[in-house]
């Protein structure tokens, strides 16, 4: 009997949700507007104006720094799991 840190390599759906997860801090870190235009969708029915809540260029750029430590968090977990 094998202990699951044991094995030689990662479950292919835990590795497919880190390649989910890295594009989405790819678009992040690239364009961090598209995120925000897809979830300002919900805002609808909660916020009276969600084009309001739209991030500032300092937001914007600290989505970015966010999004390059979450990548490399990452990145990290992926060549763990490989």
């Amino acid at each position: 009997m094998q202990a699951a840190t044991d094995s030689d390599g990662g479950s292919p759906v835990f590795v497919l949700v880190l390649c989910f997860f890295l594009v989405m801090g790819a678009i992040q870190v690239v364009r961090p507007q598209l995120l925000w235009k897809a979830n300002a969708r919900l805002q609808k029915g909660w916020v009276k104006n969600p084009q309001a809540t739209e991030p500032t260029s300092k937001g914007y750029a600290m989505n970015r720094a966010v999004g390059v430590i979450f990548l490399g968090l990452v990145i990290w977990m992926l060549v763990q799991q490989l």
